[in-house]
């Protein structure tokens, strides 16, 4: 598919060959976030892991400093006191069995995070088939299996995030909005490139980090040179 005429301008204000320090980065995503609604801003991170080996993995969640400047939907499986929680926490939908009945018979997918109680889970287990392809499937590792329900909706609404590695040994993550400016996005960038270094596994060798790029909803990618502090 054939490019854009501002995609294209704009791989042309810089050299794309080169790793910039997040700061002159950083102005060359936002210069080039050019599209009428306020563009997300993506870290991407190559690391020298081998994500087919279970102790070269790489997942964690934290809640970004600035938030992700998006309103998350979510949805909390859970009955009795459990149920009451969530809602007074805020949470958009709360149910049980009716709600992983109406994802399975009307496919309603109309929310971002899924959170449910460990009790819970044999029930939402019945569409992990349809939840896992979604990357909605709950998960005691992202905080997402819980009887905390307060805390984990309360996190998600305050800006979580959660980085893992793809297939190619690569972490996607949003560190929030065009409309947030250098200083509340370097503040976000850097939190999340603490926690990367800190979840490096013991088995890697080798330069951990291989790359860094920053890239807006419907711009190009930035390669960084990232110091850490």
């Amino acid at each position: 598919m054939k490019a854009g005429k501002k995609y294209t301008d704009s791989r042309k204000s810089y050299d794309h060959l080169k790793a910039y320090p997040l700061s002159e980065a950083l102005n060359i995503c936002l210069n080039n976030a050019k599209a009428k609604f306020d563009e997300t801003i993506e870290l991407h991170v190559h690391l020298g892991v081998d994500p087919r080996q279970a102790d070269q993995q790489v997942r964690g969640v934290l809640v970004l400093p600035n938030g992700t400047g998006k309103d998350k939907k979510v949805l909390v499986i859970a009955k009795g006191a459990r149920a009451d929680e969530a809602t007074a926490a805020g949470a958009d939908f709360v149910g049980a069995e009716e709600m992983v009945q109406k994802i399975q018979t009307e496919n309603w997918f109309d929310f971002d995070v899924m959170i449910t109680t460990p009790d819970m889970m044999g029930v939402v287990g019945r569409i992990g088939r349809l939840l896992g392809p979604k990357g909605l499937m709950p998960n005691p590792k992202s905080g997402t299996v819980t009887n905390d329900v307060t805390k984990a909706v309360q996190e998600v609404k305050a800006g979580k995030v959660e980085y893992r590695l793809d297939k190619t040994a690569i972490i996607h993550c949003p560190v929030g909005k065009k409309s947030f400016g250098a200083e509340k996005l370097t503040e976000n960038i850097d939190a999340l490139m603490e926690a990367i270094y800190k979840a490096r596994p013991a088995a890697a060798k080798g330069m951990y980090i291989r790359g860094v790029s920053l890239a807006s909803s419907m711009g190009p990618g930035v390669k960084v040179n990232y110091q850490r502090n």
